[in-house]
């Protein structure tokens, strides 16, 4: 079912990332009435940048880690529910790309998003009298044709792709529809140098961009469309 991006309320985890940032510029031109950005580092003069490409849209930050614990998430979805009133859609885009860090990756790619989408589902399980609503999860082509030299980050990409599927089944119970977008090799920072498991391919970065790439841009562009497209249980590569 089409959905129209204006006037909604987004909250996007990760936005201010490489990816992230340009997903978050072309968020903005679709007229949103807030842009919600969560993450870990603060960044004035991105969020300044995303302020000055539509005034109209009120953009926000919130310093977040999504490996806090649950009830941390939920004190800070409160705040912002307080705030809003509704929220339309959450994006849930952390992620880290280094397989010397097993427990971080696990824990950022996969727990820290699970997490986050269990906490919101308090504010919008229908089950609860909450109204529903959209998740979309950022996955990866790997969740489904894994680097093999990078199995821990491969095989957290494709938990977040079952566990989203699931959640698109259970959309009749709870009334939150939900969907992955997978990019492919995008020319971020997160992939020019990163660590291969038990140092298996220490060239792996190199070898990685030796492949055909996209710009952050062309990936952020064809984010939104999926965004807009809204189907429930899709998995869109990009």
């Amino acid at each position: 079912m089409a959905f129209t991006l204006t006037n909604k309320n987004v909250v996007f985890v990760a936005g201010l990332g490489g990816i992230g940032l340009d997903t978050s510029k072309e968020l903005v031109k679709r007229d949103l009435k807030n842009l919600v950005i969560l993450d870990r580092i603060e960044n004035p003069a991105a969020i300044a940048e995303l302020k000055a490409i539509n005034p109209k849209v009120t953009v926000t930050f919130y310093p977040y880690d999504v490996t806090v614990p649950i009830a941390e998430t939920t004190k800070l979805l409160k705040t912002i529910f307080a705030q809003l009133k509704t929220i339309d859609v959450l994006i849930n885009g952390a992620g880290i790309l280094d397989d010397h860090q097993i427990e971080r990756t696990i824990a950022v790619n996969y727990t820290g998003l699970v997490n986050t989408t269990t906490a919101i589902l308090d504010f919008w399980d229908k089950r609860k009298g909450g109204p529903g609503g959209i998740i979309c999860n950022i996955g990866s082509v790997t969740g489904f044709n894994a680097i093999y030299q990078v199995p821990v980050y491969s095989g957290t990409k494709a938990a977040v792709v079952n566990f989203t599927s699931s959640l698109a089944k259970l959309a009749p119970i709870t009334g939150v529809t939900a969907y992955t977008v997978n990019p492919g090799i995008t020319r971020t920072t997160l992939v020019h140098k990163f660590n291969s498991w038990l140092d298996v391919e220490p060239q792996v970065a190199e070898k990685l961009l030796a492949h055909p790439t996209q710009p952050s841009l062309a990936c952020a562009q064809n984010f939104v469309k999926a965004i807009e497209l809204n189907q429930n249980g899709a998995i869109w590569k990009l």
